[in-house]
């Protein structure tokens, strides 16, 4: 069974703040509710462990993960992760995020796509039951990942930039300065 996920979630902090957390990846791992990395195979792929409740069914999952790409560009993270469950089930993941600029200055969102494929007994719960777990999974994500990115430091730039602006405004001697 496969459920897909678009998400876009607006962040209180900088874009440079949020990708210096999605840029992270054990930053981001540990926005996941329940989900813990353990070890470090190589400079791609992490093994780990994630818990979450489907139903009335408490489910561990152990697995991997692997950062497909990383653009600063962009600002865009691609991995893919797969785990098990010691019964049978297992859960894929391809996941494609990227914070982009917010809709009021200071702030960004972070938007993306999630594809979760699962089989064995997860895959007998309901379609719906599941998506509702997915949702509800990826908006605390998102709550952890607002937390994780206010508390970057602002970037010198835009702290100078609004020193700059308000020295122009008041016609300060630093007007000649291009704006940041």
């Amino acid at each position: 069974m496969q459920i897909d996920f678009d998400k876009r979630y607006p962040v209180a902090a900088t874009p440079e703040q949020a990708w210096a957390v999605l840029a992270d990846i054990r930053a981001t791992a540990a926005c996941w509710p329940g989900a813990a990395l353990a070890t470090q195979v190589d400079t791609r792929r992490y093994q780990g462990t994630m818990g979450l409740q489907v139903g009335t069914e408490a489910v561990r999952l152990d697995g991997e993960i692997e950062l497909q790409g990383l653009d600063a560009t962009r600002r865009e993270l691609r991995l893919r992760g797969q785990g098990h469950e010691a019964p049978g089930s297992s859960v894929s993941v391809e996941l494609v995020a990227r914070v982009d600029a917010g809709d009021v200055p200071g702030s960004s969102a972070l938007a993306g796509h999630v594809t979760v494929s699962v089989d064995g007994r997860l895959a007998q719960f309901d379609t719906r039951l599941l998506a509702t777990v997915g949702d509800r999974l990826l908006a605390q994500f998102a709550e952890n990942f607002r937390a994780a990115a206010a508390a970057v430091p602002a970037p010198r730039a835009t702290r100078a930039g609004g020193a700059r602006r308000g020295a122009l405004a008041s016609g300060g001697a630093d007007s000649t300065l291009p704006l940041m």
